[in-house]
């Protein structure tokens, strides 16, 4: 399942990801100065339960939400969405542009693939 979210809609999930369960008083009180307006956000609140992207429990007339979608699903996704349009799905493209633009050394670089190659240690073409 895909999910593009808009940069308010994202700073909501990640709170709510964060807290794992929040009234909305506790939504908008996590965000960063200058907050947005609280209507702002009671907005993108509802379309992401619309979306069914996070769900609730009410308490009277108030209610607690939690996330349906869950971030490991919604950052694999993004990093896919990624490589394949901004790097043409290609694995080296991607290492190659944070090596130059982010400076990642060789160093860093070799602990990355150690780090890959413990955990797959029968692979021999892991890169």
């Amino acid at each position: 399942m895909k999910h593009y979210l808009n940069k308010n809609e994202e700073a909501v999930m990640q709170i709510i990801w964060r807290l794992e369960k929040a009234f909305l008083k506790e939504i908008a009180e996590e965000f960063p100065e200058p907050k947005p307006p609280y209507t702002t956000i009671a907005s993108v609140v509802k379309k992401l339960e619309k979306n069914g992207l996070i769900g609730f429990r009410s308490f009277g007339k108030t209610h607690r939400y939690f996330a349906i979608l869950q971030q490991k699903e919604y950052s694999g996704s993004s990093l896919k969405n990624i490589l394949h349009n901004y790097f043409g799905g290609s694995y080296e493209q991607l290492v190659s542009f944070f090596m130059k633009e982010e400076e990642l050394d060789i160093k860093e670089l070799e602990k990355i693939y150690n780090n890959l190659k413990s955990k797959h240690p029968n692979d021999d073409g892991i890169l």
